[in-house]
């Protein structure tokens, strides 16, 4: 098998994919072929070989992310040669993007197969989802040729990704369209376990032996006060737009932390031997100082909008509840910022509401609290 040295095939040139993923891969001297079904990201990316991700912090700074191309996700044969001759792969689509990359995905690996039998592929999932793993390898062996050796050829590396990208105007868009901005955190945890070929020696990489922790850190923790930030926030005062306003007032500081710190004694429960509470501590206090950084302009919209998701029974306020009432935890701040999500109705800086919102308010009208609470939030 003809093989490019160090080369990533990314699916996904979004906010995360360009500002992180492909960022810490290609200063580690890795080519990075995006994977992409936006035309005009592929074309700029082809023409330029490069783009700018400008940091958000106390002061600016701009990184050049160099040696990149760009494939259409419809040129299924070029993508496929890629994953052929790639050194690693990654996936950062968002979850309503996973299945139509599947195929794209298998065909590379079993022309991989073709070409290297004896040659793994890690996919580093870079995808804020539980069981990320197994959701691969299910959706992946309804594709691949039967007896394709899986265990031994396939690295299935899952991820919390807890870098922070603020919403971007068409106007700071305008004359680059491949400019990206985001946060100075730039660490990628994953899953050290799960990797086939030896962990790549790229700076940022943060290897855990217990992954399944780590990605119910982010959830419980990082997502969780992300949303009780927002609804304390709206409830408070639902005339403000940036997530830092809200923390910047006292009331929704301190039941925004106490939700937190409820949610961290349930993880403290669940991987008594992989935190402590200064970890957590520790944790709720840097969330806190990130999430008020004024530069990033995160809206509470963002943060709040898409209920009926973030509501679920498997997401950040659902989940740490039910594992607190099976533990006999104290829940009360995590359960407040459930209820304050019911009346959480704002607009985007356009005056629009999220779909989802819509969708969900008109559930809540028809139906009532108590069947919203059963039928989407599993708490019935």
């Amino acid at each position: 098998m003809k093989s490019m040295d160090k080369k990533m095939v990314l699916f996904g040139a979004g906010k995360i994919g360009r500002s992180f993923i492909a960022q810490l891969f290609s200063r580690s001297g890795y080519r990075v072929v995006f994977v992409d079904i936006f035309q005009p990201a592929i074309d700029a990316l082809n023409r330029c070989g490069k783009y700018r991700v400008v940091i958000k912090d106390k002061q600016e700074e701009e990184i050049i992310v160099s040696n990149v191309a760009g494939i259409h996700t419809r040129e299924k044969e070029k993508i496929a040669a890629e994953i052929a001759s790639a050194s690693i792969s990654a996936v950062s689509v968002g979850q309503q993007g996973l299945p139509s990359i599947i195929p794209l995905l298998a065909a590379g690996l079993s022309l991989r197969y073709t070409l290297s039998p004896e040659t793994p592929l890690d996919i580093i999932i870079a995808e804020n989802m539980r069981n990320a793993d197994s959701w691969f390898r299910d959706n992946l062996g309804t594709h691949l040729p039967p007896g394709y050796p899986f265990d031994k050829l396939v690295g299935l590396v899952e991820t919390s990704i807890g870098k922070m990208v603020p919403i971007m105007t068409e106007e700071d868009t305008k004359h680059d369209p491949l400019l990206v901005f985001a946060e100075a955190y730039n660490t990628l945890i994953l899953d050290k376990k799960a990797f086939k070929n030896p962990i790549p020696d790229v700076k940022g990489l943060a290897p855990k032996e217990n992954m399944k922790a780590w990605v119910d850190r982010k959830l419980f923790i990082h997502n969780l006060g992300h949303a009780a930030a927002a609804y304390y926030s709206f409830h408070t005062n639902p005339g403000l737009i940036y997530l830092y306003e809200g923390l910047a007032i006292p009331e929704v500081y301190q039941q925004t932390k106490l939700a937190m710190e409820q949610s961290a004694q349930v993880l403290l429960t669940l991987y008594p031997e992989e935190f402590t509470t200064a970890d957590m501590d520790e944790h709720i206090s840097d969330l806190l100082q990130r999430f008020q950084n004024k530069a990033l302009g995160d809206t509470i919209h963002r943060v709040g909008c898409d209920l009926p998701r973030k509501l679920s029974p498997s997401d950040r306020l659902v989940t740490p509840i039910k594992y607190a009432i099976q533990f006999n935890l104290p829940y009360n701040y995590i359960e407040k910022a459930l209820q304050l999500a019911f009346d959480f109705n704002t607009t985007d800086l356009d005056g629009k509401m999220h779909p989802e919102d819509v969708r969900f308010h008109k559930m809540l009208a028809e139906n009532g609290r108590e069947w919203v609470l059963g039928k989407v939030c599993g708490l019935g």
